[in-house]
C-alpha cells in the first residue's frame, strides 16, 4: 500500500526563553517547550494543547489535553507522518527538512508513504512501555558514542534538551 499524504510544511523559530514558535504553512501556529527528556508541551492558535512524547521506533505519541491520543512516525529528512498516513509534516527549518525537499525535488526520496512508514493507529500501555524502553536504550547508546541504534534519530540527546546544530538549538528530531 502506498499513500500520498497531504504535505504541510512548517518552520520553527527558537525564542529567547528556549521555547519554539512553529508556523505551519496552512496558518496554524504552535508554541512548544521541551519538558523533561522525551516530552514537549505545546498549545496552538486554535485552542488545542497537549504533550508530544518521543517513543522508540521513531514513534511520537501526541496526547491532547482532552485525553485524545494519536501517533506519528518520524520518517527522516525532517518529515513526520500523522493521521494514519493522511498528513506529512515537513520541517523546512532543519537541514534534514531542506535536504528532504531537495532530494524529493530530484526524485531521490519517495513522495509517497509506504505501509511500513505509517504510525500505529493505537498502542497498548505495554507496547508504549516497550517503545519507551527502546528510546531509553537508544539515548544511552547515543550518549556513550554508540550511534543512533535506530530508535532516537537525528540530533536527539536527552541529556541536554535541545541539541544545537545549525538551527539555533532546535534539533531536527523535534517530535514532528
Amino acid at each position: 500500500m502506498i499513500n500520498r499524504p497531504r504535505e504541510t510544511p512548517y518552520r520553527d523559530e527558537l525564542l529567547a526563553d528556549g521555547s519554539v514558535h512553529r508556523r505551519y504553512e496552512d496558518g496554524r501556529e504552535e508554541w512548544r517547550r521541551r519538558e523533561g527528556g522525551t516530552h514537549v508541551r505545546w498549545h496552538d492558535n486554535q485552542g488545542a494543547s497537549g504533550t508530544d512524547e518521543q517513543l522508540g521506533g521513531r514513534i511520537i505519541k501526541r496526547r491532547y489535553s482532552d485525553g485524545r491520543v494519536t501517533y506519528g512516525r518520524d520518517i527522516g529528512y525532517g518529515r513526520t507522518v500523522w493521521d494514519r498516513g493522511e498528513t506529512l509534516l515537513v520541517n523546512k527549518t532543519s537541514f534534514g527538512g531542506r535536504m528532504g525537499t531537495l532530494l524529493g525535488g530530484l526524485g531521490l526520496v519517495a513522495l509517497a508513504v509506504t505501509a511500513a512508514q505509517l504510525p500505529p493507529e493505537e498502542l497498548t500501555p505495554e507496547e508504549e512501555e516497550e517503545l519507551r524502553q527502546q528510546q531509553q536504550q537508544a539515548a544511552a547508546q547515543n550518549s556513550s558514542g554508540g550511534g543512533d541504534a535506530g530508535g532516537g534519530g537525528g540530533d536527539w540527546d536527552s541529556s541536554d534538551g535541545w541539541n544545537s546544530d545549525d538551527d539555533g538549538g532546535w534539533s531536527d528530531d523535534d517530535f514532528g
